[in-house]
């Protein structure tokens, strides 16, 4: 409390004083007892009055104590149940519940992680994957800026993510690694990794590479071989002994049919072998006949080609080539779609070719393109004439019906940069992505497609596209979303195919070890997108027959399913609609193959580096005797007191509007009781 609010009160208790003493106290004759009390009534008013409105501020300072956190982060991947560790996870986790010394002194948290991480204490075991460096990331941020030690119970085997002994040095908590498994080196030979594209062209041959590693002290010798069905396609005698313990061996196979062709490649298990699982590898190339070829013409450089080159060729199937005008009028017979990048006066020759054979086209507009020229070359659409420019973010349009388009947090990314003005369609025309100027949503387009006269073409109004790319990365770790919406535009494009009002996205194969999602869109007859209709895939295995129906759940713009549970095999399926009588059918395969049991020990090495970068030790799960009293004992995860200090306002104080009540009512009683009102 400041001395100015000191001066303050104690005037107030004066003139409180004074005024009490004018009221009762003026003549000899009524000082009395009553008198005196009703002068300190009034006074306790009038003072308590006076202090409300210079409202004085209190500081409150209260002490509390925080217990340190203790996250206890189980792997709940099936590599536990391979290397029969369940029994000591499990019994480990229990007598971290039960143990009441490291409850009193930590917050215990469960948390079990797979793929992804999630609080819980029930672990079953079950996930097919592990990204240890994701549940480091996740937990650095819950507990961030507080005592949280890390108890990592794992066996240490991560089938994806970044190397998660540097990422555990991020995590600013000490992690203490509990390692479930073992140091016993058995002798193995395992099927390390085989590179092979997705796609292959039909009548050609397709590159395959293969790492067989072997674990081992003594010579040995075994078989590779490669099988279709029931034959063999290739095989080759390998030798390996401790020096030479590893074989690179690269080959081609022949894709003679169209379609999906599913193969199996496997090395001879060792009579002595512990873990035969990871001896082969199921693999699938689907053949086409056709691939698709994409120019990319400009006439200068730009950040944007780099982006859509790498974008599309992400996808094995197409190829593109970034020629100016002159060059692709020499080659143009080469070239299923083009895509015209600011075109101007120098791309006439092409506009006239397109136009004469009524071919597809991709159209990216910016701030070099001439609209002049643009408007003159087509009746479809015109554009305003401006010399200014302005930057417009993307607004998904969760309307537009053509095909499947996902969501990738268009707000979030960097504005394009476009030509100021409308542009005026004289034709129906579908918005991917309509323009956004700061938090203002406007109903012009950035993104359209339409068909006219049996040709499709698409208008991207903005040029920095590159931008979007990285930033994709940055939101999802991966290019792998922005390539696949690019990608579809282009799948779009490149077909003539007749619109549909249901349509299925899948892929004709999924490895065993990823997610199996299936995604439809219902369209209305107006070709609306319809959330009301009922969609349900009934599912088949073709060898035994076994049939299941599930629904389609509504998410965003589309409808999905998850058949992830579904066991390795080849299906076929069918999507129905409920109130309508239309369905499309297809066929995909489930390959056969288990990450998490391609482990025969625990990775105590990178777990032990862990701990000695998070200084923290690393136990044994066999030899833990010793974990709760180091947690117990150690002075880093002590008890903190901890003050908390509010400065609280006399108005707050709810007794003094009480005592002001109080006194006034009591002065008026007595007053009254007396005759003097």
């Amino acid at each position: 409390m400041s001395s100015e609010t000191i001066i303050y009160i104690v005037l107030s208790g004066i003139v409180a004083l004074l005024l009490a003493l004018f009221q009762y106290n003026t003549r000899k004759k009524n000082k009395s007892n009553k008198n005196i009390l009703l002068t300190f009534l009034r006074f306790i008013s009038i003072f308590s009055i006076l202090i409300l409105l210079i409202n004085p501020k209190f500081e409150k300072v209260s002490y509390y104590t925080e217990k340190p956190n203790l996250i206890i982060a189980v792997d709940n991947s099936s590599s536990i149940d391979h290397l029969n560790q369940r029994e000591n996870a499990l019994q480990l986790i229990e007598s971290i519940k039960n143990n009441t010394a490291l409850s009193d002194k930590f917050n215990l948290d469960f948390f079990a992680f797979g793929k992804d991480i999630e609080a819980s204490d029930s672990i079953i075991f079950s996930d097919n994957q592990t990204n240890i460096d994701n549940a480091f990331s996740e937990l650095s941020q819950i507990y961030k800026g507080t005592t949280a030690p890390i108890l990592l119970i794992t066996d240490g085997n991560q089938t994806y993510g970044n190397d998660y002994s540097f990422s555990a040095e991020k995590v600013n908590q000490p992690i203490i690694p509990v390692i479930l498994g073992d140091t016993i080196t058995y002798t193995d030979l395992k099927l390390q990794q085989l590179n092979v594209n997705k796609y292959a062209f039909l009548k050609n041959k397709f590159p395959v590479e293969v790492i067989v590693t072997y674990n081992g002290n003594n010579p040995i010798n075994s078989k590779f071989v490669v099988t279709s069905g029931t034959s063999t396609v290739y095989s080759q005698n390998l030798s390996f002994n401790r020096e030479s313990n590893s074989k690179i061996l690269n080959f081609t196979l022949p894709a003679n049919r169209v379609g999906v062709l599913a193969y199996k490649a496997q090395i001879t298990p060792l009579n002595s072998e512990k873990n035969t699982t990871n001896n082969y590898k199921n693999f699938a190339v689907e053949v086409i006949d056709q691939k698709t070829n994409v120019a990319i013409i400009s006439d200068f450089s730009h950040p944007d080609l780099g982006a859509f080159k790498k974008s599309i060729e992400s996808n094995e199937q197409r190829s593109v080539a970034i020629v100016s005008p002159i060059d692709y009028m020499l080659q143009k017979n080469d070239f299923q779609l083009v895509i015209l990048y600011q075109p101007n006066n120098t791309f006439k020759s092409v506009f006239e070719y397109l136009n004469t054979n009524n071919a597809n086209r991709f159209l990216v507009l910016g701030s070099k393109t001439d609209y002049t020229f643009m408007n003159a070359m087509n009746e479809d659409y015109k554009h305003d004439i401006t010399s200014q420019t302005e930057d417009y973010q993307a607004s998904l349009n969760a309307n537009y019906s053509t095909f499947i388009i996902d969501d990738l947090d268009f707000e979030s990314f960097p504005p394009l940069k476009s030509s100021f003005g409308n542009t005026a369609f004289s034709i129906p025309f579908e918005t991917i992505l309509n323009k956004k100027i700061g938090s203002i949503e406007t109903l012009d387009p950035l993104l359209v497609t339409y068909e006219s006269n049996s040709r499709r073409e698409a208008i991207l109004m903005g040029e920095g596209l590159w931008k979007w790319r990285a930033q994709s990365y940055l939101n999802q770790k991966t290019f792998n979303t922005f390539d696949n919406f690019i990608g579809k535009l282009i799948q779009y494009l490149a077909s003539n195919m007749r619109k549909n009002r249901l349509n299925v996205e899948y892929e004709s194969f999924y490895q065993g070890h990823s997610n199996v999602f299936l995604k439809a869109q219902f369209f209305n007859k107006n070709y609306e997108f319809d959330t009301k209709e009922s969609l349900n895939i009934s599912v088949t295995e073709k060898n035994t027959q076994e049939a299941s129906t599930l629904p389609f759940i509504l998410k965003g713009n589309n409808y999905q399913v998850d058949l992830s549970h579904l066991p390795a095999g080849d299906y076929s399926f069918t999507v129905k609609a409920t109130n309508e009588n239309i369905s499309k059918s297809g066929v995909f395969q489930i390959l056969e193959y288990n990450l998490e049991q391609q482990f025969l020990n625990a990775n105590v090495t990178k777990l032990q580096q862990v701990g000695t970068n998070t200084n923290a030790k690393s136990y044994f799960i066999e030899n833990h005797s010793n974990l709760f009293s180091d947690l117990l004992n150690d002075e880093r995860f002590a008890t903190i007191q901890k003050s908390s200090k509010n400065v609280v306002p006399l108005i707050d104080w709810k007794y003094l509007l009480g005592l002001i009540i109080f006194s006034l009512a009591l002065e008026w009683f007595i007053r009254k009781y007396n005759g003097l009102i």
